[in-house]
């Protein structure tokens, strides 16, 4: 290895080799690092584990919502209208005879699958926006920001309605697939923005200048030195985007614009419980406060993440 091969290695953070300690097995004191004292920070923070749980909860309830109910959701009886919590319905029953508890348990479902893929889609969006604004800077800066302007001035409610509509048509199914292009299309301005800032600040360190004497070209460079530096803000203000998009799928939903029937998701059973209310408030309640638990299990786990991140905290 040369000179300065071995420069550009010590250099970058993220190839920093761990230390060797002395010869019979005595103790040292191992160099500190931004990720090591984040997980110390989030050990002792209360929020971060309360969050987590809540989101490994909903997680759980998506991927086996047989774990916590055996009745079948679709299977509804007007014979059971309005019938009151039992052992076997712990929510008891909607307007159409419907287990409560089933449906909210299996509500999750639908809004997991579209945060999460809604979330990769404005993530992959916001990643190739950032980093090549970044990176390159000029002319191509110039365009990547005043596009991001542009999509960052609509209003993301109203922009999803119309776009949500032009996308979905006459074409049948839930509309999960819609609703994930949409949010993904309209979601990703802030990550970008940050991912943007990152960048800059990365690019300017001593070991990505030793990776341009060394000869690295633009992508080694984005890739291996740039982006894994430069991750963490990104990290976080997607772990948040999730929870937002969460909401405005079930707000979506809510309007008849989002997920159709026979697709199980929370703001469709708000939206039909809302007309009812005053009939029997709690197949309004049930899933209002399970929609509201996981946005706010995700603000807060970002939140915490963001926190133990942030070295001005420190």
């Amino acid at each position: 290895m040369s000179n300065l091969e071995s420069i550009a290695a010590a250099e970058t953070p993220a190839a920093n080799p761990a230390p060797t300690g002395p010869p019979g097995g005595a103790k040292t004191d191992k160099p500190r690092s931004l990720a090591g004292d984040a997980w110390r920070d989030l050990r002792r923070n209360p929020i971060f584990w309360v969050a987590s749980a809540l989101v490994l909860l909903v997680v759980v309830m998506a991927l086996v919502p047989q774990v916590f109910t055996p009745a079948d959701p679709a299977s509804c009886a007007l014979s059971r209208q309005y019938a009151p919590p039992s052992g076997r319905a712990w929510f008891g029953y909607d307007f159409q005879g419907c287990d409560l508890f089933a449906r909210t348990v299996y509500g999750a479902r639908a809004s997991i699958q579209v945060g999460v893929f809604a979330m990769l889609l404005a993530g992959a969006i916001a990643l190739v926006v950032g980093l090549s604004s970044g990176y390159f800077g000029g002319w191509v800066d110039n365009i990547l920001s005043r596009f991001t302007d542009i999509v960052l001035g609509i209003p993301i409610l109203l922009a999803a309605i119309v776009l949500g509509k032009r996308l979905a048509g006459d074409r049948q199914g839930t509309g999960i697939w819609t609703v994930v292009i949409v949010l993904g299309v309209l979601g990703w301005t802030t990550a970008s923005r940050v991912m943007r800032s990152s960048v800059i600040s990365a690019k300017n360190q001593d070991y990505v200048a030793a990776a341009r004497m060394l000869g690295a070209g633009h992508g080694r460079i984005m890739f291996r030195h740039i982006l894994p530096n430069a991750l963490a803000p990104f990290v976080v203000v997607m772990t948040i985007a999730l929870g937002g998009f969460i909401s405005v799928e079930a707000t979506l939903s809510f309007l008849g614009i989002g997920l159709k029937a026979p697709a199980i998701s929370w703001g469709i059973d708000i939206s039909s419980s809302t007309v009812r209310v005053r009939e029997n408030a709690t197949p309004l309640i049930a899933p209002s406060a399970f929609l509201a638990m996981t946005v706010l299990a995700f603000i807060m786990l970002g939140d915490a993440i963001r926190d133990a991140f942030d070295p001005k905290l420190r």
